[in-house]
């Protein structure tokens, strides 16, 4: 007899409930597989995690989306910011801005290197220095820098600092959906497993094959192992005929 193996997915999970839900509902009355209380358990269940399962699926799809979008908001931000500090450097080496005035943007006057923006943090930190020192400069008589001007710099610094907040949000809310999900998906596969064992159970008696056909009917999953036999109608009979030779030996209804 294969093996049974559960869902890894959650559509999977889904897809199993529903077949053992709707088996059970369309059975005759003679052939009651699941107890009324256990098929009740199913459908009060089916409810909050499919709501979950839609709601998971939502957001995920929410979050690429805006994933795309923050990767190139992030991009420009990185290079007005990047650029604007590279002119600021060739200004003061053209002796257009004196160097000590690089202070006032929390630059080294001595060194011409543009400062790491690989990261977020970085990005948030040094955008936000290098705008408040244009405007010190600037108040204090100096000429702005152009291409890029400060004001462009400063509109592709705000619209990333405003996705960024985004961004955490959907984090955020993405790990909340998770740890809502989780619990039921073990309660699924509890479920699951129950239904199963009471199915495989109901239909003990039958043949391997005949039992494997039932039992899928009620969302049974089952996996042959490497280079085990696979069943089928014809192995039925042939088991059929060999307890016929031997009566001594008797079909239990055991894999």
């Amino acid at each position: 007899m294969p093996y049974r193996r559960l869902p890894n997915t959650d559509l999977a999970r889904l897809h199993a409930l529903h077949e053992a839900a709707r088996r059970a509902q369309e059975a005759d009355f003679n052939e009651q597989v699941l107890p009324y209380k256990m098929l009740s358990e199913i459908q009060r269940f089916l409810v909050p995690f499919e709501n979950a399962v839609m709601q998971s699926k939502d957001n995920y799809e929410t979050k690429v989306n805006a994933n795309k979008q923050y990767r190139h908001v992030v991009q420009n931000a990185r290079m007005y910011i990047s650029h604007f500090i590279q002119v600021l450097n060739l200004a003061v080496i053209r002796g257009e801005i004196k160097k000590e005035q690089k202070l006032l943007y929390g630059l080294d006057p001595h060194n011409h290197i543009v400062p790491d923006l690989a990261s977020e943090e970085n990005l948030l930190e040094w955008g936000k220095k290098i705008i408040e020192g244009e405007q010190k400069r600037m108040a204090n008589g100096g000429f702005p820098i152009y291409n890029p001007a400060i004001n462009k710099v400063k509109v592709h610094y705000d619209i990333f600092c405003e996705h960024q907040r985004q961004h955490v949000f959907h984090v955020q809310n993405t790990e909340r959906v998770h740890g809502d999900l989780e619990p039921l998906r073990a309660k699924a596969d509890a479920i699951i497993v129950e239904v199963w064992n009471q199915v495989e159970k109901y239909y003990s008696n039958l043949l391997p094959y005949a039992k494997m056909l039932k039992c899928q009917m009620y969302g049974v999953i089952y996996y042959y192992r490497k280079g085990e036999k696979k069943l089928s109608a014809e192995s039925d009979r042939e088991l059929q005929r060999m307890s016929e030779i031997q009566p001594t030996i008797q079909w239990s209804g055991e894999d």
